[in-house]
């Protein structure tokens, strides 16, 4: 994957999580984002379902050498879930995910981004 491709990944991981942010600030928080479920909750589950598959594209050297291993899974594991078991999401495990998780992988996708830049 040449280092254009990478960064416009990159690129676009970030947008998704500023997305998120921003729907979850327009709604007061996480948990009255998620229980939208005409618009915030769709698109928060987008989000994340775009990022796992764009994370995933990646090549593994760029992911293990930024220290994303776990992170790649994880996303490519709940995109999985979003994709294939839509109506079955536990919105709970997406609330710890935006809660716990968010931010590290911002921080590891924005050092990545900016060294490809």
């Amino acid at each position: 994957m040449s280092n254009i491709s990478t960064y416009a990944k990159t690129k676009f991981i970030l947008k998704m999580i500023d997305n998120i942010k921003k729907i979850i600030s327009k709604h007061g928080g996480i948990v009255k984002a998620l229980e939208d479920e005409l618009e915030a909750q769709p698109a928060i589950l987008m989000a994340l379902l775009q990022m796992g598959e764009s994370l995933n594209k990646i090549d593994k050297e760029i992911i293990e050498k930024y220290n994303l291993t776990q992170e790649a899974k994880g996303s490519y594991d709940v995109r999985n879930f979003i994709a294939h078991d839509y109506e079955r999401v536990r919105l709970a495990i997406v609330e710890d995910i935006l809660r716990d998780s968010l931010e590290e992988l911002e921080t590891k996708i924005l050092k990545l981004s900016n060294d490809f830049e």
